[in-house]
């Protein structure tokens, strides 16, 4: 591992004034993510700022939103009863990333920034395109089982490994952003790209910039989160689904539809969704939205078997959520 500088900040201004002194440095709360590809020698920093004393780590409740500070821990945001109550679909997909130690550990702008989780580019030996552009993409001919079935490209078909992003997906949640000269905000759905032909690009953070919370609307509906993976704990997914609803005299009113596991970002189910309005609360309806949900697959060599899932999650989510 590369030696670095550490340096402890206490304001935001601080923390961006440390970045335009050394363009190397990372920002570092959790460090559950960036110390192991530092280790790896995946990422390099030569100065690491601690961010963990500014003051982005308090959940608000307003009268239309909550705001979640980027430094609040996985497990203080998983257990607030208010989340729990209004949003289960985070607490839910909180309680299946990571284990109970990481989620003590790790922070929610932490985690929405976590790179891929493909072994190909955790990997120096190997060629990635996401490390240095233009070397190749050595997943596309390599074992491909974890990978892409939407929205990858020729250079990149690695699969962004966020729970908590795919749930955020679905409650249109605001990513806030501060910079050197001003405080922005994006959409989840505009935030992360698509690997395209500039697969080095995973989201618009600009260097430099800070995420400091994350606003969501309150909104009236049932949510659900179910992940299918290869074991019951401390596993990324092969795929999950992220479901919110607001039902009427059994029939679906609206509906909000993203996947994990599937796409180098969360994957909005817009078909589904338009197809999901209005439509009576059945088996049948669920079939149909599921055959819907794949119509654009395009798998790899070795995760075929992801189509199947893709349609079996979405029936399963759709009836837990609807209670049938």
């Amino acid at each position: 591992m590369q030696p670095f500088n550490y340096t402890k900040v206490f304001s935001e201004q601080a923390a961006i004034a440390t970045f335009e002194q050394d363009k190397t440095a990372e920002f570092i709360a959790g460090g559950t993510d960036l110390l192991g590809l530092m280790k790896d020698g995946v990422q390099v920093a030569n100065t690491l700022v601690d961010i963990n004393s500014l003051p982005l780590g308090d959940i608000e409740f307003h009268t239309h939103q909550i705001r979640i500070g980027a430094t609040s821990r996985l497990s203080d945001v998983a257990f607030n009863p208010q989340i729990q109550e209004s949003y289960p679909v985070i607490t839910q997909a909180l309680l299946q990333s990571a284990s109970p130690q990481l989620r003590n550990m790790a922070t929610v702008g932490g985690n929405l920034l976590q790179r891929v989780r493909c072994g190909y580019f955790r990997d120096p030996v190997f060629s990635c395109n996401k490390r240095t552009p233009g070397r190749g993409c050595a997943a596309i001919t390599g074992y491909n089982r974890m990978h892409a079935i939407f929205g990858a490209s020729e250079h990149c078909i690695a699969v962004h490994p966020s729970d908590l992003a795919v749930a955020l997906t679905i409650l249109d949640a605001v990513i806030c952003i501060q910079g050197a000269e001003q405080t922005r905000q994006i959409s989840i759905h505009d935030f992360y790209v698509l690997p395209g032909e500039t697969p080095e690009i995973e989201n618009l953070l600009q260097p430099g910039e800070l995420i400091i919370a994350i606003e969501i609307p309150n909104l009236v509906c049932k949510s659900h989160y179910l992940k299918v993976r290869d074991r019951a704990s401390y596993e990324f997914a092969l795929v999950s689904v992220a479901i919110a609803l607001e039902i009427e005299q059994n029939a679906i009113q609206s509906a909000r539809i993203a996947f994990g596991g599937v796409a180098p970002k969360p994957w909005r189910a817009w078909e589904v969704e338009e197809f999901l309005k209005g439509q009576t609360i059945n088996t049948a309806t669920f079939i149909a939205a599921g055959e819907l949900a794949i119509k654009e697959a395009k798998p790899q060599t070795h995760n075929e078997f992801k189509i199947e899932l893709v349609k079996r999650v979405l029936i399963r989510g759709l009836s837990i959520c609807c209670g049938s």
